[in-house]
């Protein structure tokens, strides 16, 4: 079942990653999974990390690996501001795997301030989604 285009644009500090028509957005907020279609009601909320899935026809998804970010729908658009986003090809699964095991070790082991302690949770947060759609079956993709 096809569904009506409309403009998606994702930026990053690096600059424009994306900025063409999608039929929807599939995402997660803090509050929780999201899909976007044409005509959806404004919004503008956090997003976690997380696989984001933009379905542009009948076939497969485009996938990202998404860092934290903002995202704005209205007027038919929707705009994603995020620290970073990668396609699957892109990832190191070794290396983020090892990157997550060292920062799991100091996490269990220092004793370090809440506001350490907040960064490098939210650091795991990232690693994990990215680590999950790096080690995604090629078939699931």
């Amino acid at each position: 079942m096809a569904h009506t285009p409309f403009q998606v644009e994702i930026l990053t500090p690096d600059g424009s990653v994306f900025d063409d028509a999608v039929e929807m957005v599939s995402t997660r907020t803090t509050v929780g999974e999201i899909g976007v279609l044409a005509n959806h009601a404004p919004l503008l909320a956090m997003l976690e990390p997380t696989e984001l899935r933009l379905y542009v026809g009948e076939g497969e998804p485009l996938r990202f690996a998404q860092s934290e970010g903002y995202i704005q729908v209205g007027g038919n658009r929707a705009m994603l501001l995020v620290a970073e986003m990668h396609r699957p090809s892109e990832l190191d699964a070794g290396a983020l795997r090892e990157r997550l095991g060292e920062l799991e070790r100091e996490l269990a082991g220092a004793e370090r301030d809440g506001e350490w302690r907040g960064a490098a949770l939210r650091e795991q947060r990232r690693l994990q989604a990215f680590l999950r759609v790096a080690e995604r079956p090629a078939a699931a993709r």
